[in-house]
């Protein structure tokens, strides 16, 4: 996982650089939390207007919880509505967002596998801010609900999908370069 934060670190690194002082009107960002729980999480936010901006955030994971193995991936767009008196992409935000996930599931004790396909949403609340007009730390929290069917490919359904299905809080911390 390391190998992959490092990775997406680079093209961040680049594009931050080589178009310094250019209106930021975009953000490539990545979740400094989200190695905590073997994810790589990044997203890229477009300002479109004044007071809006639409981001869509991508991630993949390989989290283990009560035997039951994730793997896969997820991805979520969300429109920001800026309520603060500075101009997009910085200041107080509330952001409604939709969210598909799609993992392979392994139950390590049974070797049972199958897959899980949910979709959900929620509303988040955030400040994010632009230092430098380059670099960017965005803080948000908020509820989310989502839902899945397990299909089986192998084994019986012993599956524990209680962390990722259900009602639960959506939070993050980024850090990014803006252009």
């Amino acid at each position: 996982m390391k190998k992959y934060l490092q990775l997406s670190v680079i093209p961040l690194l680049f594009f931050g650089l080589s178009l310094a002082g250019v209106a930021q009107e975009n953000v490539f960002k990545i979740n400094i939390f989200s190695p905590v729980v073997k994810t790589l999480n990044v997203s890229y936010e477009r300002k479109l207007s004044a007071t809006g901006s639409f981001q869509l955030g991508f991630f993949y994971t390989g989290y283990s919880t009560d035997g039951t193995k994730f793997s896969g991936i997820g991805i979520t767009p969300e429109y920001r509505f800026y309520l603060s008196e500075t101009e997009a992409p910085q200041g107080v935000y509330v952001a409604p967002f939709i969210r598909y996930q799609n993992f392979k599931l392994e139950e390590e004790s049974t070797n049972d596998k199958g897959t899980l396909s949910m979709f959900g949403g929620g509303l988040i609340i955030g400040k994010q801010w632009i230092f430098k007009e380059k670099i960017s730390l965005d803080i948000f929290i908020g509820p989310s609900y989502s839902s899945g069917n397990v299909k089986v490919d192998s084994g019986q359904d012993s599956f524990d999908t209680g962390v990722f299905d259900g009602f639960g809080v959506r939070t993050g911390v980024t850090l990014g370069f803006a252009f």
